[in-house]
């Protein structure tokens, strides 16, 4: 894509380290980046060659204050996008464009992608499976739902991500003594009605990831979980994921009901992330959440590698090429950009899947494993992880398998699990 003559001014916020390759390809693009984050994450590998100028705020920053430095910002170098690079920051990004007035997802459409109880009920109102839930709000509510829907329950805060502050519980007594406990929190956005009771359904966990423009789904790539992740989050191990049969029922399923949640949701533009679990019981999928953004947990990564597909190159592509095409309509003047919302192809159709776990070592060393089909090996602190690749998926479910155990002896480390994201 050729670069504009008036360059893009791209705000991102990133209160985690993600996105490299978006601000490279913003930069590539001509665009102008600015990078807002957190203090504690100033000593991350960010792409300085690729920044304009790197900000960073303190580490409790509320909103207010991010919004004000866009404003301050925006006196020097009027923003032409604000984009979250992160989860924690999609409602925050929403709330300086609204200020700002600028063009992108708003607030509204935000709290669905950061609220679990809108996501549950925008999904069933769009006829998608869903596992029973109730808001731990009204007690005649949760009783009742208590006594419709057979234990065991997950309760689950309605903000959060992955398996954060997730806890499964079997019985009557111990809902009640988590609702009691939860209401004495002194934190009011931690109190009980900012938790959800949910069935719990016992199966498989998949997740779609996707890139959206205009509305419409442009790509996605279908992976299974090895385990699902609220079993690795609570009992330790590795996490595993790997792509599907490719043009399987599955992932045909898979991708009908993605795209119904995007258009359910409001997705307009960006990349979505979402999970699924498919029961053992009736072999149907149930939608569990949905975020705006890329997968963590280098699934980005993993898709590159089945596909040849970058989600956050072509994520950047996207957002940039749509608002110069909006600046050229209304400037009523033909975009020179050449870009086109259909031309996101796989360069390959292969397969490939991530064994990824927390390190008793500082820095594991790897080297050990040195099968072909690795690609991709996870430099991290306290983190040990591979990408494999392979035309066939039983090689690289063999791979994994066999990593698997390897990882426990070699690697594995347990921590607690998080109660609330830090």
């Amino acid at each position: 894509m050729p670069q504009s003559q008036n360059p893009l001014n791209i705000i991102c916020l990133a209160s985690y380290f993600k996105g490299g390759d978006f601000i490279r390809e913003c930069k590539r693009l001509g665009c102008r980046v600015v990078l807002i984050t957190k203090e504690k994450m100033l000593k991350e590998d960010w792409p300085h060659d690729s920044l304009d100028e790197l900000i960073a705020v303190p580490n409790d920053a509320d909103v207010p204050l991010f919004i004000d430095l866009a404003s301050f910002i925006s006196r020097k170098m009027k923003p032409d996008l604000v984009i979250a690079l992160e989860e924690f920051d999609v409602m925050t990004a929403a709330l300086i464009r609204e200020h700002l007035c600028l063009p992108g997802m708003s607030s509204s459409t935000a709290k669905t992608f950061r609220d679990k109880y809108r996501m549950a009920e925008a999904a069933k109102a769009a006829h998608v499976d869903v596992p029973d839930f109730v808001p731990l709000i009204n007690p005649d509510d949760v009783r009742e739902f208590m006594e419709r829907v057979p234990a065991p329950w997950i309760i689950k805060p309605r903000s959060d991500v992955s398996a954060i502050g997730i806890r499964k519980v079997d019985d009557a007594e111990q809902v009640w003594r988590a609702i009691d406990e939860l209401n004495e929190r002194p934190n009011l956005r931690e109190r009980a009605s900012y938790y959800l009771l949910a069935q719990f359904i016992r199966g498989e966990v998949f997740h779609v990831d996707s890139l959206v423009g205009n509305g419409r789904v442009l790509f996605a790539g279908a992976n299974r979980y090895g385990r699902p992740p609220l079993e690795v989050a609570h009992g330790g191990g590795a996490y595993v994921s790997r792509t599907i049969a490719h043009r399987s029922a599955d992932e045909k399923k898979l991708f009908e009901i993605n795209r119904k949640l995007v258009k359910a949701f409001g997705l307009q533009h960006g990349a979505g992330h979402a999970e699924f679990i498919k029961s053992d019981a009736d072999g149907k999928f149930y939608f569990l959440e949905m975020a705006s953004r890329v997968g963590g947990a280098y699934i980005a990564e993993v898709l590159e590698a089945a596909s040849g597909l970058n989600l956050w190159r072509e994520w950047a592509k996207t957002e940039v090429g749509t608002r110069r095409q909006e600046q050229a309509a209304g400037q009523k003047t033909k975009s020179q950009d050449g870009f086109n919302l259909r031309d996101i192809k796989p360069s390959r159709n292969e397969y490939a899947g991530i064994i990824l776990s927390l390190a008793k070592q500082e820095y594991p060393d790897t080297d050990a494993y040195d099968d072909p089909e690795i690609v991709y090996r996870v430099k991290k602190l306290h983190h040990a992880g591979l990408i494999v690749r392979s035309k066939n998926l039983d090689r690289v479910e063999e791979l994994l398998g066999q990593y698997s155990g390897r990882f426990i002896d070699d690697f594995v480390a347990v921590v607690p699990p998080l109660e609330k994201a830090e």
